[in-house]
């Protein structure tokens, strides 16, 4: 059978792209990220590998095309859930790809924030990388380093102090410091005394207090809290 001139040229174009195709179908299904779907797919796949700390998919994802700055309808980024589930690795690959650190979700957490509430140092340190806004604060209008004081988080609070210009002084929505919170809040144990300590040696100002003009010190010798007190008191 002779074959037209139309023809032989179309299954010669073919046979020239058919080892092409092969190989991005073959990519794909290599790592398990269907071919073709579109971003927005791409995206919802991202945040469930994210919180799943599942950094090959992730990985896949976004050659595939998905975006670092995906986000759930609550607003929580693929950042901010790598943060939640301290999937360091997953956050490194996001940051990489463009993540932004500062978006909040409809509850004010973003990744830096979420990072005080962990104490988590490692994920710190990959975060600051993305040069997130120090002076973002979470729904209870604190920054990061107050949740880190309060809940006894020393080795973040040491790391956040020493790495960046952040707020000590600054006052929450509570009229709270983190000196205060360390103290009203801390069980005047060992670690909590040595987050004062740190705090104070970075300028945290021992006057400033609460709402009620209760200071540090005074909350701490309410507290009986004795090696505080004689931190408080130099």
């Amino acid at each position: 059978m002779k074959l037209s001139r139309r023809v032989m040229i179309g299954l010669a174009l073919l046979g020239s792209l058919s080892p092409l195709l092969g190989s991005c179908q073959a990519r794909g299904s290599a790592k398990g990220v269907p071919v073709g779907i579109s971003q927005s797919d791409q995206n919802v796949q991202l945040l469930q590998a994210v919180q799943n700390g599942d950094l090959a998919k992730v990985q896949a994802l976004l050659k595939a095309g998905a975006s670092a700055k995906a986000a759930a309808d609550s607003g929580r980024t693929a950042l901010t859930w790598a943060t939640k589930g301290d999937h360091v690795a997953v956050a490194r690959a996001l940051i990489a790809a463009g993540a932004d650190p500062d978006p909040q979700d409809d509850q004010r957490s973003n990744a830096l924030l979420v990072t005080g509430e962990t104490g988590s140092v490692a994920m710190l340190r990959e975060v600051l990388k993305a040069i997130p806004d120090l002076t973002r604060t979470n729904r209870y209008g604190g920054t990061a380093l107050i949740p880190a004081a309060d809940r006894g988080h020393l080795p973040y609070v040491r790391e956040i102090l020493k790495t960046t210009r952040i707020k000590v002084n600054h006052v929450n929505n509570l009229g709270w410091t983190a000196l205060l919170e360390a103290v009203i809040l801390g069980d005047g144990g060992p670690t909590h005394t040595e987050i004062v300590r740190e705090l104070l040696a970075h300028g945290a100002d021992r006057k400033i207090a609460d709402r009620d003009g209760v200071t540090p010190l005074q909350h701490a010798r309410q507290r009986g809290y004795g090696a505080m007190v004689k931190l408080l008191e130099k």
